[in-house]
């Protein structure tokens, strides 16, 4: 029964996206304006069946290794409200640091550069996967089994909170009052994956924005009297994306910096783990050098 919930979960979303992506296709189309393209809507599919595919080969290993923290578990919990809603929270929590790192350490950044890589916003983009994430994803979920956490529940809730990290990846819906100050909602997903300097890594919550608030990552979208307008994509995008480069080209370029002649083996693992833009000779800037810039003009 509880193996059904995920897949039950799968076959209501699915109808869901095709009603929320055709609708926003046939409003930018009579709005005159370019939310989609083929080429663009094909390479979210491809991305999210790689994912798919990666995520369900894997999933045996890591379910395995849940059901192992589960057998080891310090708490038991009776099946209620409280269990429930606790694991929203925990689940959230710990997405955040994941994706957290995913922006702030380039190995992972290269596997997660892809969801970004798109200079288009629309619902399809919420299906341009992080690749590779499924083979390490599960590493900061662990704790959840540990804490009497039933492994299949937590695939559960991964995916329902899914849902609405899908959700939010549209420019068709504004502010949404109160709920701004508790959820990640569009506006602040808009920040997320803009490329302006003021907006980079920002907002890396998937359900609660309360994450980013207490740990200093949260910037809300600002109007444009007061900052200019969004840019979608990364800070340099790809001049000719296909099949092959839209997912090895950070790997591609990590492997060029560590290979340099005459690095350090600091300066090398700094390559590797490294902030995103980390650059021995100032030929790159990270985030923060591109925002204290910007804060100097």
């Amino acid at each position: 029964m509880e193996a059904l919930r995920e897949q039950w979960l799968i076959l209501i979303s699915t109808p869901i996206y095709l009603f929320l992506i055709g609708g926003e296709l046939l409003l930018s189309h009579w709005q005159h304006q370019q939310k989609y393209t083929l080429r663009d809507t094909i390479t979210n599919v491809y991305l999210m069946l790689l994912n798919a595919g990666i995520d369900f080969a894997f999933r045996v290993v890591y379910v395995a290794i849940f059901h192992l923290c589960f057998i080891h578990r310090i708490f038991n919990w009776q099946l209620g409200i409280l269990y429930w809603v606790t694991l929203v929270i925990a689940e959230d929590f710990l997405y955040y640091w994941l994706h957290r790192f995913d922006h702030e350490i380039r190995f992972f950044w290269a596997a997660h550069v892809t969801h970004h890589s798109s200079e288009l916003y629309n619902f399809s983009i919420g299906f341009r996967s992080s690749v590779f994430q499924p083979l390490y994803r599960f590493i900061y979920f662990m704790p959840l089994p540990f804490l009497g956490f039933k492994p299949l529940d937590i695939l559960f809730i991964y995916a329902a909170t899914q849902i609405w990290g899908i959700f939010v990846h549209t420019q068709l819906i504004n502010k949404m009052g109160f709920l701004e100050h508790i959820l990640v909602t569009p506006s602040h997903h808009r920040v997320h994956h803009a490329s302006n300097t003021k907006y980079l890594d920002k907002n890396m919550g998937m359900f609660l924005i309360v994450w980013d608030k207490l740990f200093n990552t949260f910037q809300p979208e600002l109007d444009k009297e007061s900052y200019e307008p969004i840019r979608y994509g990364l800070t340099k995008n790809l001049e000719n994306p296909n099949a092959i480069t839209i997912i090895f080209h950070e790997w591609q370029q990590i492997m060029a910096d560590v290979l340099q002649p005459n690095l350090t083996v600091k300066e090398r693992m700094n390559y590797l783990f490294g902030p995103p833009g980390y650059s021995h000779n100032g030929s790159r800037k990270t985030t923060n050098q591109m925002r204290a810039e910007e804060n100097t003009d």
